[in-house]
């Protein structure tokens, strides 16, 4: 499929969080939400759904269901069944569901860090006490640091929250590193909320992204997988996301804590036909977008590792780059570049003040243009 890219749309206007959150002077590579128009074959969809003009209360359908069993089987050979999918709004209100529904007031929750911030929050906003798990360097990658956590680890811990692909590092879990996190899990019976949701963005040719939940009947039964078509296709702005829970009880338990504070998805319909038209049409599109954000990778990480005083490790998925900024001694890098017109993500928000996270789903125009912006920042700072 040919698709252009490199084709610059104009956001302005259009209520957009991304590129109205600065002055329109700074390029605004923060939030993950990428600047391509979706796949046509969504495009149509919607357009067909719209003109029907009734917008009543909707329900997933069967064909919907299917596409999401299809698509885990097919792209991760794992075998779900359509009663474990619980249909959500979003991940972040999924993320805290599952917080509240798999531990008690007072008891442990266990995030890595640095992590994309809602894993960070939720656990305070439901009264439950944060755990960490630092990311470390080694051999060059990045691993959990899983002997410290033994050591912090306490009997009130329940809850262990992944992220993979990794948000904000870039890294896919190995299925050694997923049977050792699986052995911990057992020895210290945590049940796992893994967010997937970039589980489709695979930079790195040479890595495949594994579920947790498909290695073992123990993963299976301990388990609540997010996903979302939205990073995927673009879609961030219609709100359908799913959580996948093998385990009666534990789907009865989220059922429960989501009942009446979590919408229910009967007032999906975008949604619905977005997934829908997604799951059905948009693979050679995802494949047209992941060359191209390869491309983006590629010169961003020459690029950003010929710049002095900043050090980028190339990603295995997303199209979110982790950039070290440590070495430039700066008090606020966040606030340097965004009055150098380039305006990134706080490493701070994640866990981590020394990073600054950079979203390349964009038009290579515009990155370049960001980086020569930093460049020169950084030449006469």
């Amino acid at each position: 499929m040919t698709i252009d890219f490199d084709k610059v749309v104009d956001r302005s206007n259009t209520s957009s969080l991304k590129w109205d959150r600065f002055n329109p002077d700074v390029i605004p590579l923060w939030v993950a939400d990428m600047d391509f128009q979706s796949a046509p074959g969504i495009i149509e969809a919607l357009h067909q759904r719209i003109d029907h003009g009734v917008f009543g209360y909707t329900e997933p359908d069967n064909e919907l269901e299917q596409r999401v069993v299809e698509r885990c089987r097919n792209l991760y050979q794992w075998a779900i069944q359509p009663d474990w999918i619980v249909w959500m709004p979003g991940l972040v209100s999924a993320l805290n569901v599952c917080v509240r529904a798999y531990a008690d007031e007072g008891e442990s929750v266990i995030s890595p860090v640095p992590v994309y911030y809602p894993f960070l929050t939720a656990p305070a906003l439901g009264g439950r006490q944060l755990k960490t798990v630092d990311w470390v360097q080694q051999d060059g990658q990045w691993v959990l640091d899983l002997a410290s956590l033994e050591k912090k680890i306490t009997h009130d811990s329940r809850l262990l929250m992944l992220c993979n692909p990794q948000n904000p590092n870039g890294r896919v879990f190995s299925r050694a590193e997923l049977e050792t996190l699986e052995q911990f899990c057992k020895k210290h019976n945590l049940t796992v909320c893994s967010d997937e949701v970039h589980c489709d963005l695979i930079l790195d040719r040479n890595v495949k992204h594994i579920p947790y939940a498909s290695i073992s009947e123990f993963a299976r039964t301990h388990s609540v997988t997010l996903m979302s078509p939205s990073k995927t296709f673009n879609l961030a702005g219609f709100g359908c996301a799913f959580a996948i829970i093998p385990d009666g009880k534990l789907r009865h338990k989220f059922n429960r804590v989501r009942k009446g504070i979590v919408p229910d998805p009967d007032n999906m319909l975008i949604g619905f036909t977005a997934t829908k038209a997604a799951y059905r049409h948009g693979e050679p599109w995802r494949q047209a977008l992941l060359e191209y954000l390869r491309g983006n990778h590629d010169f961003l990480v020459k690029a950003i590792n010929d710049i002095p005083g900043l050090a980028m490790e190339p990603l295995q998925a997303t199209y979110l780059a982790w950039i070290d900024v440590s070495a430039l001694g700066l008090e606020d890098p966040h606030s340097f570049f965004e009055q150098a017109g380039v305006g990134l993500s706080p490493g701070k928000q994640f866990g981590d003040g020394n990073y600054l996270r950079l979203n390349f789903g964009c038009c290579r125009s515009l990155l370049e243009e960001a980086v020569e912006r930093m460049a020169k920042a950084i030449k006469q700072f």
